[in-house]
């Protein structure tokens, strides 16, 4: 983590059990972002835009996570699949990019 940052752009993901992915590609001098989930989520960021799938890294509901990331590269987020204590819902990934 950056040790001072400002927020910047923000963007929202819908998804469901169909992954949604960022409408835009980061600032090309973005090199951090900020990601909080209303509903658990697997989220992967990649340039080509790739979407996301269960077997990407897993975000807790209402976890707020910092991830380091390249300029223009995209977020995409899918819901948890039901196991364990996670219930499967959709919902919405808030994305602040740092600068």
């Amino acid at each position: 983590m950056q040790d001072t940052a400002r927020n910047s752009t923000c963007q929202q993901v819908a998804y469901t059990g169909t992954a949604g992915v960022t409408t835009n590609a980061f600032d090309t001098q973005t090199r951090q972002v900020r990601v909080v989930a209303n509903s658990a989520c697997h989220i992967l960021v990649s340039k080509a835009g790739t979407l996301a799938a269960t077997t990407d890294p897993f975000l807790p509901a209402l976890w707020i996570e910092y991830l380091t990331v390249n300029g223009a590269e995209k977020i995409s987020a899918i819901q948890a699949s039901t196991n364990g204590l996670v219930t499967a819902t959709a919902g919405t990934l808030s994305v602040t990019e740092l600068t």
